[in-house]
């Protein structure tokens, strides 16, 4: 008997690289596109394309939990608006549902940064568990790195997908500007120690070694040291914001004392 399987694809703001996506989907029974409040065409070319389309706001962890609620099928495979299943990847899923023993599986990916396949710098092992029986999948968890909470062993296919990420430095840096005060949040919620100087270089310096040299991210290319140098940067953002947390007092207060002793000095002239 042939299984069926939902689509599930997360989206926000994604008009210029949904419909490829959804294009590579045609072989599934459903898609379900979650729209994180677009502000572009988004929902627009989701709905022309057939699919069902629900908005909301959370995490991605509560993003993909909403998939799940709003899928029927045995099984659910998960993918984001910037990547791309090849025709060899859809045929071996359709093969692993139907004769799989597994809950769910992992993929490679084959990431496309800045316009280069990217094969060091901490991406050349890349996989990801995107594909599950809806019964096994119990929920998706984390604030940052969202993974799949399963019932049952995890297999693995053997062909990748294809990753659009990192499509120009402004994207990049974007990006690093919504998920870097989330990471800031949790190591200042940790109790890390108070961030100095030092900190911010041996931090900084230490993930451009591990990318650039560690993980071989130079062998890439100028695409590598631009990705190696980039993720240093995310590392400074994140323990400058640290640093912005740990201030007693708080900047915003410190500000409004500023403000307070202007509006004293203006009460004494009156």
């Amino acid at each position: 008997m042939t299984s069926t399987i939902t689509a599930i694809v997360i989206a926000k703001n994604e008009a210029a690289m949904l419909a490829n996506c959804l294009e590579t989907l045609q072989w599934c029974d459903e898609v379900v596109v979650i729209d994180h409040h677009s502000e572009d065409a988004t929902v627009g070319i989701a709905e022309r394309a057939g699919a069902r389309v629900t908005t909301t706001a959370g995490s991605f962890a509560e993003l993909r939990n909403e998939g799940l609620a709003r899928s029927k099928t045995e099984w659910l495979f998960y993918i984001d608006a910037d990547e791309r299943v090849t025709p060899i990847l859809a045929q071996e899923i359709k093969e692993v549902i139907s004769t799989g023993s597994d809950a769910a599986y992992s993929l490679g990916r084959n990431n496309i940064l800045y316009g280069h396949l990217l094969n060091h710098g901490g991406w050349e092992n890349d996989r990801v568990v995107r594909l599950f029986q809806r019964a096994a999948l119990i929920k998706w968890s984390g604030a940052i790195h969202e993974h799949a909470e399963v019932s049952g062993s995890i297999g693995e296919l053997k062909q990748a997908l294809v990753h659009f990420t990192h499509r120009s430095v402004v994207s990049s840096l974007v990006k690093s500007s919504q998920w870097t005060p989330i990471e800031a949040q949790l190591l200042f919620e940790a109790g890390v120690p108070p961030v100095t100087p030092l900190t911010l270089v041996r931090k900084t310096m230490m993930e451009a070694w591990r990318r650039l040299v560690i993980k071989r991210g130079h062998r890439d290319g100028m695409a590598g040291w631009v990705e190696g140098l980039t993720q240093a940067l995310n590392r400074l953002l994140v323990y400058l914001q640290v640093w912005e947390l740990q201030q007693k007092p708080s900047i915003p207060d410190r500000y409004q004392r500023y403000e307070q002793s202007i509006a004293d000095l203006w009460k004494k002239q009156s």
